[in-house]
């Protein structure tokens, strides 16, 4: 079940077929009428001489809770109209309807503040089948379909399929089939501590390091659709989940500390034939750090990785010439200040920032210029990678960033 902050509880306050306040976005031309149900009408207990409802309205009534979806992250574009026929629609693509013909979808209720939506099926097998739809494009904008927050699972069981049909047509609306419940079950991922400044672009390319995704959601601030810092995923391949998990905890990203775990806190650690796996992945992701941790800011200091050959620069001889050509490449685009380019230990002792170059400049502009031309630039069959640099890391002679 999903609960988006406080939501209104229609069932509660929809008791008496008499509230016609209550139904909300109703659709032009649906029929609410549940199939099958007998024209026969009985009296509501209570006082004497109280109107007679429809057992149909009664059953509607009861199965509301199973028949409505939660549709969350709704673009500000939408309205009851273009909710309703979407879903109608896509319902129909999928192979979805089971009520017989004519549009799945009864009503529409949207809270345009919170950008989230109730959408009422004909049917309770309907409204599971719209689970399915999890992750689908609407008006350009991936959209939450959950259960709504007065879904009691136990009386739903009795009263229809609780589950999708596995055989929808998922394809036939570019979703991938077997990704019902993306972001469900055991090794569903929380990733806390993710710097704000972080794109879901960016951050779903730190996590694929390990393999494509099966359903990832950045949590964002309703208001302001900001990013509250934490996400969740799910692998395509859950063989790599502990792999994921343990590569990635503990990562430091500008002033801010990853934690990365299973959401249901297990412990399970790689097993020793996943090591290579792992190590790779530790490799892509020490690159894609690098990129991610120092934002979008420009300063001074651009810093390459990727440009030199570790090797080289052990032997004296090959480091002057290194840095040589480094000073002039490096001031075809402005007032180069500094070069520095940390070399291994005589002995081979691997210190900070060995592998990197970092240019500093007399101004922004410069640096600008050299992180545009340099990065994505080949060097030695190799891709290089030219980012920005705080410059108070560098002039304190930190170069592990």
């Amino acid at each position: 079940m999903y609960k988006e902050g406080p939501m209104p509880r229609f069932d509660d306050s929809c008791s008496s077929s008499t509230d016609n306040h209550c139904i909300f976005g109703q659709v032009p031309g649906a029929a609410p009428a549940v199939p099958g149900m007998l024209p026969s009408m009985f009296s509501l207990p209570g006082q004497f001489g109280a109107m007679p409802m429809p057992v149909q309205a009664m059953t509607q009534q009861a199965t509301r809770h199973a028949r409505r979806v939660y549709v969350g992250g709704l673009p500000p574009i939408a309205n009851e109209q273009s909710v309703a026929t979407f879903f109608s629609q896509v319902m129909a693509a999928i192979g979805g309807n089971t009520a017989g013909p004519g549009d799945a979808v009864v009503n529409v209720y949207i809270n345009h503040e919170k950008k989230f939506a109730f959408v009422e099926m004909r049917s309770i097998e309907e409204a599971s089948n719209a689970m399915a739809l999890d992750g689908i494009l609407f008006e350009g904008a991936p959209v939450k379909v959950r259960r709504p927050s007065d879904y009691n699972p136990s009386l739903a069981a009795a009263l229809g399929p609780s589950q999708p049909n596995p055989n929808l047509h998922l394809a036939a609306v570019g979703l991938t089939p077997g990704a019902v419940g993306g972001l469900e079950g055991p090794d569903r991922i929380f990733v806390g501590g993710l710097p704000y400044y972080l794109t879901e672009v960016q951050i779903r390319e730190l996590l694929e390091s390990f393999g494509p995704l099966r359903g990832f959601d950045l949590v964002k601030d309703r208001e302001t659709g900001n990013s509250k810092g934490y996400a969740f995923c799910v692998y395509q391949d859950q063989s790599v989940t502990d792999i994921a998990c343990a590569a990635l905890n503990g990562i430091k990203m500008g002033d801010k500390t990853l934690t990365v775990r299973r959401a249901a806190q297990g412990n399970a650690q790689p097993r020793p034939e996943q090591d290579s796996v792992l190590l790779h992945a530790q490799q892509q992701i020490a690159l894609q750090k690098l990129v991610f941790q120092v934002g979008a800011q420009p300063t001074k200091v651009v810093c390459l990785t990727q440009a030199v050959n570790v090797d080289e620069l052990k032997d004296d001889e090959d480091y002057l010439d290194i840095m040589d050509d480094m000073r002039e490449e490096g001031g075809k685009f402005g007032s180069l200040v500094n070069v520095v380019i940390p070399r291994p230990g005589p002995i081979g002792e691997q210190f900070p920032g060995v592998g990197k170059v970092f240019l500093e400049y007399s101004d922004t502009e410069g640096a600008s210029k050299a992180r545009a031309t340099l990065n994505g630039r080949k060097f030695g069959g190799n891709t290089v990678v030219a980012v920005y640099y705080p410059e108070d890391k560098f002039s304190r002679q930190e170069y592990d960033g």
